[in-house]
């Protein structure tokens, strides 16, 4: 064997970083032998494994033979750059490992409005359970209707929506979160509003004033709103229920957001048995989207949650 490669060593692959661990033991137990027991093979295999890291750089690392081991001077040399080598990885992987640990970056979310008052709080549970992972995740939510909220997410400017699924969007994926009731209602001041639901007829209810969304719903849905005589309109369901509790116009409201003013006896559902619709809320994502550890961690925290 020449004393010295004479081309220097191109790349240090999974192999050689093997080679060299296995070296570093071998000096650290202070010869083949006695390395037997730590590396868990036998003294020829050691022997031929350092011959192979040998042959790969081109250098005399030990002598070994009756007279013992010993490194070389070009071997002590290697040792001690092979320390460094392989604590830089480790530091490496530390550092790595600990991003999953702890997040760094930025969560911007669209969502559609009045959703914080569903009881399950799978979205509010899911931040809580990321910010305990990543303190220092920046979290930015915009507040918009379904049709913003997928525009978002297809072209960047959201990570991830949360919309009633009317369709599925080319170009995104749906994750289901929630079944959603909605009921109609009226508010106090109207002339339904004490009317018994079994004195109420059809006709007559479909007869009141009502409010359209303008926003997407599912064909199974509209049904629901074309039998209403729809006077009014409402880009979302806030605004929806600004019109309701005027007790002037009836309106298909979420149970969860109207339960409140059920409760302190402000609206009423109307024949809740036969006049309601379900609707999914889904978590929207783009196909395709580049690794993004914050939210795939809230993925997966709402997966869990």
């Amino acid at each position: 064997m020449s004393s010295r490669r004479p081309d220097p060593l191109a790349q240090v692959s999974d192999f050689e970083i093997r080679l060299l661990k296995l070296f570093r033991s071998v000096v650290e137990c202070g010869g083949f032998s006695a390395a037997e027991s730590a590396l868990g093979i036998g003294r020829s295999a050691i022997s031929q494994q350092m011959s192979d890291l040998e042959q790969r750089l081109g250098l005399r690392l030990c002598q070994r033979g009756r007279a013992g081991f010993a490194l070389t001077e070009e071997g002590r040399e290697v040792y001690q750059s092979t320390l460094q080598l392989l604590a830089a990885l480790e530091s490496f992987r530390t550092e790595v490992n600990g991003l999953h640990q702890h997040l760094r970056g930025e969560l911007n979310i669209g969502l559609t409005d009045n959703l914080v008052t569903i009881p399950h709080m799978r979205i509010t549970n899911a931040l809580a359970r990321l910010k305990v992972q990543g303190p220092d995740v920046r979290i930015h939510i915009r507040m918009t209707p379904p049709s913003e909220v997928e525009q978002g997410v297809l072209d960047g400017r959201l990570h991830i929506g949360v919309v009633p699924q009317v369709g599925a969007l080319s170009g995104l994926e749906y994750q289901a979160l929630y079944d959603e009731r909605s009921l109609l209602y009226c508010a106090v001041g109207h002339p339904l509003f004490y009317v018994d639901d079994l004195q109420l007829e059809d006709e007559r209810l479909n007869a009141q004033e009502a409010i359209a969304p303008t926003f997407r719903v599912p064909p199974e849905v509209q049904s629901h709103y074309q039998a209403l005589n729809c006077t009014a309109s409402a880009s979302d369901r806030e605004g929806m229920a600004f019109l309701i509790l005027t007790g002037r116009y009836i309106g298909y409201l979420p149970d969860h957001y109207a339960q409140a003013w059920v409760q302190q006896g402000r609206l009423r559902a109307l024949k809740a048995s036969t006049r309601y619709y379900d609707i999914n809320l889904a978590a929207v994502t783009r196909k395709g989207r580049r690794a993004h550890l914050v939210l795939e961690s809230f993925l997966d925290a709402l997966a869990e949650a």
